[in-house]
């Protein structure tokens, strides 16, 4: 039974770790099956939450802190978007420059939205609370678990199997999907592929930002320079693990939340490992994954988007 506990409690704190990133990951598969790779995910996550937990503060009230928090990360997505689908730029780059905005001005106004223009590190401010749903909750472990969570993870039940729905059993999803592979083709038939990559940034932008409030707003309650700790990077390097299935995305984030988990739980049990390398473990399971799955077969055998990464210009096509 102990055994169990320890169990459901490693799986309890990986799910609350693997929400933000689960957004995250979401957002950047919209982009990326519209064929757009968005490298700045971790300058939106800190952006956005940010001015979550700056809004929440001064307004008292979290729906405005979540609501700032995906504008936020919808405008930086909408500018990304512009640069690379309108202008030409390179996504690689624009992506890392947004990357770099995104950290700095998280920075840079985290130290003058607090009271009277001060920081806001160090403040108490609005939270969201677990809410036990009635007699789920009170299932043995797995109430604990699945049905005493908040409001974020309970909308994840919902969003998840919604988006593989709409890509894979509609017409919005079959327009998005066959931009991605084939953005002159589709043009040509009438799908205004610039439109419809511009739409998907934005909307993965907004998810983007829901990650973001999670973390300001619930995950942990507060704002700290660089409190991401580099999820916008792993959500990237997720998204490929996922092989851009919002189901698979799920197995993904759990793993690297779980990852996480265990280094609370060494650390519980005393054990004589150093705490710097306890702390690199999400992010050492990361990059051994990263490297396992960016091999050419494996990409070409989970479907990578034949169009990702290259800028549309009507009438061709730039690398």
């Amino acid at each position: 039974m102990e055994t169990v506990l320890v169990i459901s409690g490693i799986l309890a704190i990986a799910l609350r770790s693997a929400t933000a990133l689960l957004y995250t990951i979401l957002g950047e598969i919209i982009a990326e099956r519209s064929g757009v790779m968005n490298l700045g995910l971790e300058g939106m996550l800190l952006s956005s939450a940010m001015i979550a937990f700056a809004a929440a503060y001064h307004s008292e009230s979290l729906g405005l802190g979540v609501l700032a928090a995906v504008l936020m990360s919808a405008f930086l997505a909408a500018i990304f978007a512009g640069l690379t689908i309108f202008f030409q730029a390179d996504q690689v780059l624009t992506g890392l420059v947004l990357f770099i905005f995104g950290s700095g001005l998280s920075s840079f106004l985290g130290q003058r939205l607090g009271p009277g223009g001060a920081t806001l590190v160090g403040l108490a401010g609005p939270k969201f609370s677990r809410i036990p749903i009635p007699i789920l909750s009170e299932i043995p472990i797995l109430g604990d678990l699945f049905f005493n969570q908040d409001i974020f993870l309970y909308a994840l039940y919902f969003i998840i199997p919604v988006c593989g729905f709409i890509l894979y059993r509609t017409r919005l999803g079959l327009n998005l999907r066959a931009v991605g592979e084939n953005p002159i083709t589709s043009d040509t038939l009438g799908l205004r592929a610039q439109l419809t990559r511009f739409l998907a940034v934005v909307a993965g932008g907004a998810f983007v930002g829901l990650g973001g409030a999670q973390i300001a707003l619930s995950y942990s309650p507060g704002w700290t320079d660089g409190m991401t700790s580099g999820r916008g990077w792993i959500a990237f390097a997720l998204v490929i693990f996922s092989t851009w299935d919002p189901g698979r995305a799920v197995l993904g984030a759990i793993l690297f939340g779980g990852i996480s988990a265990l280094q609370f739980r060494l650390q519980a049990i005393g054990l004589a490992v150093p705490s710097a390398v306890l702390r690199m473990l999400p992010y050492i399971f990361t990059l051994v994954t990263l490297i396992l799955i960016s091999s050419p077969r494996f990409l070409k055998r989970a479907g990578i988007p034949a169009g990702l990464g290259r800028n549309f210009i009507r009438g061709g096509e730039k690398n």
